[in-house]
């Protein structure tokens, strides 16, 4: 049993336990809203936890969205708003 060897060894480990808790405090302070659009990856996992009840009412689940005016929003001539 070589006292001196065990010592390095457990110096090592606790060097490296409180490196791993640096890291995950500055995870943890750094989550927080994000301004922007999430990267896809992070869409697709976030999507992985939607329970199927909740996907149906997700929009695009069902059909993907078409972008653009709806219609019937679009100006009417100046004629047809005189006649009406």
């Amino acid at each position: 049993m070589n006292v001196d060897k065990m010592l390095t060894e457990l110096r090592l480990e606790r060097e490296q336990i409180e490196e791993a808790i640096l890291t995950l405090e500055r995870l943890a302070r750094g989550r927080g809203r994000r301004r922007g659009r999430p990267p896809a990856w992070l869409k697709e996992a976030a999507s992985g936890l939607v329970s199927e009840e909740e996907s149906d009412s997700l929009p695009g689940s069902a059909e993907p969205r078409r972008r653009g005016r709806p219609p019937g929003a679009k100006s009417k001539p100046l004629a047809q708003l005189m006649e009406a």
